[in-house]
């Protein structure tokens, strides 16, 4: 490719609503286009970077044995009433009707419509396993869609689906596609972890997010430095403390903490460390009657160390609360605890609860609490002495630095990630919704055990240049740059000999199938330079007439602070090298 023939539009500021790195570079190289809030088109120079992480997707899925298909973007409303998501998936879900009124969806993913055509295809555990992937456009109604393709709304997706004759045969399939997965990333060149999710309201404990490890990333990453253990923070366990619980020395003693409704602020009233308090969390579940109106509600209290945060997906997992919860209104909590919330605590009840302790306030001692009393709290609060054994003890909440491993390996670190793929296994949520069996040996219908796997194809370009710039743009790696080569002409106008030699460079390298993009647009060097720079293309080679005289250019890594000179003769034995071409 020659840049005269290309379209190459860079700009020097990025726009104003730009908020993150990615953003800002994928704009200002020219790979980018808003078109409305979180909707972009992608430029030649973007398209180029995603037909290259296409490629590669495609060409180790095919290795892994998937077959690949495309299913249409507008589906048809009918299967997702089937599985309930049509009701149950909310605004996110972009539902719009033909002009005969029938109800579509612009697809998020494609579980219904896969599921449907295994149903009418695959009839007998014969034709089983077999995988299919599309790669494919989505669309989610985000609230809010940011930080260019990181969060957009509309967005390029792999997604795969194994179909199985059983679950020891499914988690194989899980398995191929989770070292599928680790083949992907290792050649797009990027930092990333591995690390064990929670699958939501699928359920099951097959799952695993694959994060491009980030500065900027949304996701926080618990690992292990000295173990392979690494998880996303909602299914990192929090381990109960070693030891056993500390004898109680103090009295219990109510306490004036006036205004100070937080645990922090009441321990720096007392100026004691904000471990030796516990915050009171109120949640509330419901019975409901066969017309869905509320019989019953029951009060929970659940106990937390105060410097610790609650864990939602944890707490969702609990028996109590498989049906669902909320968090108590203040009328509710005024008529249990008698107090408003910012005081409160587990003794001196008006009403009583169901109370939920987390592993690390059950061995607590000399613990501070709200004594359910406007501007009080309680100091010196001890269980089996103030309070009767916990009964129900569990782990509520987010692992922090400094934890114990659940490996029992070492401590706990955290860092941020950008998730880009995610394994797991969906067993048969959706082959008994839609009633999708095979014919099993024992000549008996069978409902389907199935997978997921998805890949982010446009997220993934915004995620690796998070990890990879500097100030003056992008350095993308070689599997994924829009160009891998550029070679750059000084003054090809002035002098034929530059022009000759820049032509018949770009001529072989071409013809070694290396991508290289040859910059014929007679540019200052310096603005050439900075193009280059900006858009992140890894090898740099510039032929300037006086280097050319000696038989030497200027060989430059995208990542090298100055260039090197070398011999003519030398550069495409070094490309090669560098490219393993």
């Amino acid at each position: 490719m020659k840049a005269s023939s290309f379209f190459i539009s860079t700009l020097k500021e990025a726009p104003a609503d730009a908020e993150v790195v990615s953003h800002k570079l994928m704009t200002r190289a020219g790979m980018i286009k808003k078109l409305g809030a979180g909707v972009y088109a992608y430029m030649p120079m973007g398209l180029r970077v995603i037909h290259k992480v296409e490629s590669i997707v495609r060409e180790e899925m095919n290795r892994a044995g998937a077959v690949e298909l495309t299913m249409p973007v507008i589906q048809p409303a009918e299967l997702w009433q089937e599985t309930g998501r049509f009701d149950k998936m909310g605004p996110e879900l972009l539902r719009i009707q033909d002009r005969h009124g029938r109800d579509f969806v612009v697809q998020p993913t494609s579980e219904e419509v896969v599921t449907d055509i295994a149903r009418q295809e695959l009839r007998s555990y014969k034709q089983l396993p077999k995988n299919f992937y599309q790669i494919q456009t989505k669309f989610r109604d985000e609230r809010r869609p940011r930080f260019g393709l990181m969060r957009g709304r509309e967005f390029i997706m792999k997604d795969a689906y194994s179909f199985d004759r059983d679950m020891p045969s499914a988690k194989a399939s899980y398995q191929v596609m989770a070292q599928a997965y680790r083949r992907i990333f290792d050649r797009f060149g990027l930092t990333y972890r591995a690390v064990a999710a929670d699958s939501g309201a699928i359920g099951g404990d097959l799952s695993e997010e694959f994060q491009v490890i980030a500065a900027t990333g949304e996701d926080a990453i618990v690992y292990c430095p000295t173990s392979e253990y690494a998880a996303n923070l909602e299914k990192a366990e929090a381990m109960a403390p070693a030891g056993a619980r500390p004898d109680a020395i103090e009295p219990m003693l109510q306490i004036p903490t006036p205004g100070k409704s937080t645990c922090a602020d009441v321990a720096a009233l007392l100026a004691l460390p904000l471990q030796r308090t516990v915050k009171s969390l109120v949640l509330a579940t419901e019975t409901l009657d066969e017309q869905g109106a509320v019989t019953a509600v029951q009060i929970w209290l659940l106990l937390l160390r105060g410097d610790h945060d609650m864990n939602e997906v944890k707490v969702s997992k609990l028996p109590a609360f498989a049906t669902g919860y909320r968090f108590a209104s203040v009328g509710e909590i005024e008529e249990h605890f008698g107090c408003k919330p910012g005081y409160l605590g587990p003794i001196g009840l008006k009403k009583p609860v169901q109370l939920i302790v987390d592993r690390e306030v059950a061995v607590m001692a000399d613990w501070i609490c709200g004594a359910n009393v406007e501007d009080f709290h309680i100091r010196g609060v001890n269980w089996g002495r103030d309070l009767p054994e916990p009964t129900h003890v569990a782990d509520l909440r987010n692992v922090v630095e400094g934890d114990l491993s659940p490996d029992g390996q070492g401590v706990l670190a955290i860092e941020r990630g950008i998730e880009v793929g995610h394994v797991f296994y969906l067993g048969t949520k959706y082959s008994k919704a839609m009633n999708a069996t095979f014919l099993n040996e024992d000549g008996k219908p069978t409902p389907f055990e199935m997978g997921c796997y998805g890949i982010g194809i446009t997220r993934l370009p915004a995620a690796a240049i998070e990890q990879n710039h500097d100030e003056r743009g992008i350095i993308w790696p070689d599997a994924l740059a829009p160009f891998t080569v550029v070679v750059c002409p000084i003054g090809p106008d002035r002098s034929p000999e530059v022009k000759v030699a820049a032509e018949r460079l770009y001529e072989e390298l071409l013809a070694l199938g290396i991508d290289v993009i040859l910059d014929d647009r007679n540019e200052r060097p310096g603005a050439m330079f900075a193009d280059w720079e900006l858009i992140g293309v890894p090898h740099r080679v510039t032929i300037g007439d006086r280097g050319l005289k000696e038989g030497l250019v200027e060989y430059q890594h995208r990542r090298d602070s100055s260039a090197t000179k070398l011999p003519l003769g030398d550069v495409v034995a070094l490309l090669k090298e560098r490219l393993g071409a």
